[in-house]
């Protein structure tokens, strides 16, 4: 250890630029994350039936099987196992929402609106951080363990019988929509928010008819899940744009490139789908500043205005809206789900009052997202006093949020980053993007388990060669690189070099890269 806080120092009185830390596993520093389990025992065989079918998440996507083609998903095979199941979808209404960053944060904005107005309303979302529990929701309560076993083991003859007849070939993620459209028809929801897996054309929810869809959603079109949705942003659109439904509004959150929004535009006139931009009609909305509100925490005071498209006039100003979860592209996401709100209320949803969309909006959070440690729950994972960010980027464009974010509200602060990545994101891009904005005293990287396993998570080499290849492209000189395989080491060796170069200033440990990585710091703090 002495060898180590020895080339620390000489390091620190060096003044060198941001250095990857490496040292050797330490046994009375650690404990490995692989084995903590935060799932409910009693989902014990639930989940392993789950885990028994094809899960993409863990593997990967075949190439092309987002697109809307002969490489696709079938959705053919989606459609027959919900007629098997009486198609329970169709009992209610739906927003249907895709994108490739910001369709959770919508979602659970919208969600929470719509409880606002005493509706009844159901969630289904993806991934989960800690237990498949948090995907389907009811009321804004993720479906209990309970719950969710009566209602499987009711179904599962269907289940196993459309298993059989379509050759083995449904998946983890489609036996699970079928389950959550089930489940919310049980409860006899009024609405259901409904987030697409990946892409939008070929996935899973794409069941969803036009004569009970409330309106679609697409929130950003960006660099992720590239080959599996055809390689190019042009692909990504069409694919995203494929949940449109004829005569249906479709709010578009962006802002996007004119020729992405050229091609949703143009699938929206061909649907003759009316069209509503978030990002043109919510663009008066501002963030006034951080505050710290008793017993929530940090949170951004907002300006939230949304104007008429035909002559610029507020529809909706509320003022001093304090949102949980910061950032810029978090008020992108709540205008969005604004806009929503008011095409749902020209729709005759009456008790979604500006009222309702003020108390919704305020009151969602969403674990591994801006998401700041409590200092008991840093304390629990022995870094007394730190400060603590988690959230869940893991691209280019989610890294520049992140990094706006930072510039913005945490100018100066001293911040060393714990970082582990899916070995299909852009490592470089996502590197390039921090580290073009701030300037860490050190990052850490790590290894964090991606669907209960490590087939889809990058080696600590590799994002080693990621950052000292994006350091020299920006010309920052020669990073010493290095890794710490286990979550709880490298936030443990964050902390002590933000103690090492104490200098009169806090510091700021920022954990991020995947949702996975999150989920292993949150499942530390239950064990």
């Amino acid at each position: 250890m002495r060898a180590l806080w020895s080339q620390l120092s000489i390091i620190s009185n060096c003044k060198l630029t941001p250095t990857i830390r490496r040292r050797p596993s330490a046994a009375n520093m650690m404990t490995s994350n692989r084995n903590l389990s935060t799932e409910d025992p009693e989902l014990r065989d639930f989940v392993g039936f789950l885990e028994s079918l094809k899960n993409y998440e863990k593997s990967g996507v075949p190439k092309g099987a987002g697109t809307d083609s002969s490489e696709g998903f079938d959705l053919g095979r989606m459609k027959r196992l919900m007629l098997r199941l009486h198609n329970p979808h169709l009992n209610y209404k739906v927003v249907h929402v895709a994108g490739t960053k910001g369709k959770g944060s919508t979602s659970a904005f919208l969600s929470n609106v719509l409880r606002a107005g005493g509706y009844s309303v159901g969630c289904y979302s993806s991934p989960h951080i800690l237990s498949i529990k948090e995907r389907i929701s009811c009321n804004g309560q993720p479906v209990s363990a309970s719950t969710l076993n009566d209602l499987f083991y009711s179904i599962k003859p269907i289940i196993d019988q459309s298993i059989q007849e379509e050759y083995g070939f449904l998946s983890h993620f489609e036996i699970l929509t079928g389950i959550a459209f089930s489940l919310f028809a049980k409860e006899n929801v009024e609405i259901a928010v409904i987030e697409a897996g990946l892409g939008g054309a070929r996935d899973a929810t794409n069941v969803i008819e036009s004569t009970n869809l409330a309106a679609s959603v697409i929130t950003t079109i960006g660099e992720e899940h590239m080959a599996a949705l055809g390689g190019s942003l042009e692909s990504i659109a069409e694919a995203k744009s494929g949940i449109t439904k004829h005569g249906r509004p479709v709010v578009l959150g962006g802002p996007f490139l004119p020729h992405i929004e050229d091609i949703l535009r143009s699938k929206a006139a061909s649907m003759s789908s009316p069209v509503v931009l978030a990002s043109n009609i919510g663009s008066g909305s501002s963030i006034k500043g951080i505050i710290n509100k008793d017993g929530i925490g940090l949170c951004q005071s907002c300006d939230i205005v949304i104007q008429s498209e035909k002559d610029d006039k507020p529809i909706v100003e509320l003022g001093d809206v304090n949102l949980r979860m910061l950032g810029h592209h978090q008020l992108q996401n709540a205008v969005t789900a604004t806009c929503v709100s008011l095409c749902l209320r020209d729709q005759g949803w009456s008790r979604v009052t500006d009222e309702a969309i003020r108390i919704g909006l305020e009151n969602t959070r969403l674990l591994g997202r801006s998401q700041f440690l409590t200092p008991k729950e840093a304390e629990a994972l022995q870094l007394p006093g730190a400060t603590v960010l988690l959230d869940g980027a893991h691209t280019k464009d989610s890294a520049r949020a992140l990094k706006e974010m930072i510039e913005k509200e945490f100018a100066g602060k001293r911040l060393v980053f714990v970082v582990a990545m899916a070995s299909d994101k852009d490592h470089v891009s996502f590197a390039k993007e921090l580290l073009s904005g701030v300037r860490p005293e050190a990052v850490v990287l790590t290894e964090a388990d991606i669907g209960g396993g490590k087939v889809r998570s990058t080696a600590c080499s590799v994002l080693k060669e990621s950052w000292i290849k994006a350091s020299d492209e920006l010309g920052l000189g020669f990073m010493e690189a290095s890794e710490d395989q286990t979550v709880f080491g490298s936030l443990k060796l964050a902390y002590e070099i933000l103690k090492h170069n104490r200098t009169g200033e806090e510091g700021m440990v920022i954990v991020t890269g995947s949702l996975h990585i999150v989920s292993s710091v949150l499942a530390s703090l239950q064990h």
